[in-house]
């Protein structure tokens, strides 16, 4: 008697099913931690190439050295014991001190060896500390005002880029099942006007709902003065939240929808379709499992390349609500010229990066049975 004639839906698996899918993980834990060695590989030597370029290639050093030399002087020239000196007495005097302050300042060996100890504090963001720059706290250390930022930047573009993925596909399978209908004409009038960057989208909806309506805040986090109850304090971020995450979702929402729908109408012809048509299948099951799931892949590459995009063009975005992440850091940053922190944001937007490459391999995996992850190829 089987399982379904005793009514007993629970599956059991043979000892070589166990066995094939103890190799399929197997497979996937060897091809994650390859392509993680990988990626961490390349995040490497963009860092190291960041550090030489935010330091000039050690030009920066000399500057430095410079403004060393001329504190060192402008100090001794109010010392009435220095003044007392020989002419002699003075050169050996400058110096020494000249060159003590150097060595203390750790620029007398070369930037080549200085590089990968810039490199190590690089990748733990143990930079030190900010000279204009600062944390709420009021701490100066580098490292605490970047993982203070990141939590927001990680909200504000996590919960922007969910909400585009997920009403771009929801969009697309509703336009691919009224192909030359009435909104599907209208789409493709009005996505491609949308494929603006979020900053651009950004602008209008700060006139439109902030100074003309006066019904969203212009920026910010929350209100001022902050609300005194935590409730209270979370309905406000929220209430900030809905321009930057609408011009966000504006921005990158129609290349999901547009690349999404053309992936749909090309796979919804295809043979296994049409026989799953043929079964009496309802439309709605035939786009979820016969369309859907073939599609994902590139779908999910797109959204990864426009994740990537977003993370680059979090600079603008956060400046013009005035959202305290990490682009808005950056730029500051670059404003005052605070090279550490500088460093510290390439790193952070390095692992990033990272993050969404090897999220995108993983969603493969699940999403895709037919990539073979790390299998060798039989000889035909």
């Amino acid at each position: 008697m089987t399982d379904k004639d005793t009514g007993n839906s629970d599956t059991v698996l043979t000892d070589g099913e166990k066995s094939t899918q103890g190799m399929a993980w197997g497979r996937f834990a060897r091809y994650l931690t390859l392509r993680s060695i990988a990626v961490l590989l390349t995040v490497a030597v963009g860092i190291y190439i960041a550090i030489w370029v935010s330091q000039l290639g050690g030009y920066a050093d000399e500057w430095r050295r410079n403004m060393i030399r001329a504190t060192v002087m402008v100090g001794f020239y109010k010392d009435p014991v220095y003044m007392s000196l020989s002419y002699f007495e003075k050169q050996e005097y400058t110096e020494d001190a000249i060159a003590a302050a150097i060595a203390n300042a750790g620029l007398d060996r070369p930037f080549f060896l200085r590089s990968f100890q810039h490199f190590t504090e690089a990748v733990s963001l143990t930079l030190g500390e900010a000279k204009v720059l600062s944390a709420r706290s009021g701490s100066k250390d580098v490292k605490e005002i970047l993982l203070e930022a990141l939590p927001m930047t990680l909200l504000l573009f996590g919960t922007a880029n969910l909400l585009s993925f997920f009403g771009g596909l929801f969009v697309a399978l509703f336009l691919s099942r009224r192909y030359r209908g009435l909104f599907d004409r209208a789409a493709i009038v009005l996505v491609p006007a949308l494929a603006a960057p979020p900053w651009f989208h950004g602008i209008f909806l700060i006139v439109i709902f902030a100074v003309v309506l006066h019904v969203l805040p212009y920026g910010g986090i929350v209100d001022a003065p902050p609300p005194p109850t935590t409730f209270a304090y979370a309905l406000s971020m929220l209430k900030h939240m809905i321009l930057p995450v609408l011009a966000t979702v504006l921005g990158t929402m129609p290349f999901t929808v547009y690349s999404g729908r053309a992936f749909f109408l090309i796979h919804s012809s295809d043979d296994y379709v049409e026989m799953a048509k043929a079964k009496g299948l309802s439309a709605g099951r035939v786009q979820r499992r016969y369309v859907l799931r073939p599609v994902l892949p590139p779908i999910l590459t797109n959204f990864t390349f426009t994740l990537i995009g977003a993370w680059q063009g979090a600079i603008l975005t956060e400046l013009i609500f005035n959202w305290p992440g990490i682009g808005r850091i950056m730029y500051m940053a670059i404003y005052q010229f605070e090279v550490p922190v500088i460093i510290g944001c390439a790193v952070i937007f390095a692992y990033l990066l990272a993050l969404s490459v090897l999220l995108l391999d993983i969603l493969y995996a699940v999403v895709d049975p037919r990539v073979k992850l790390g299998a060798k190829r039989e000889a035909a």
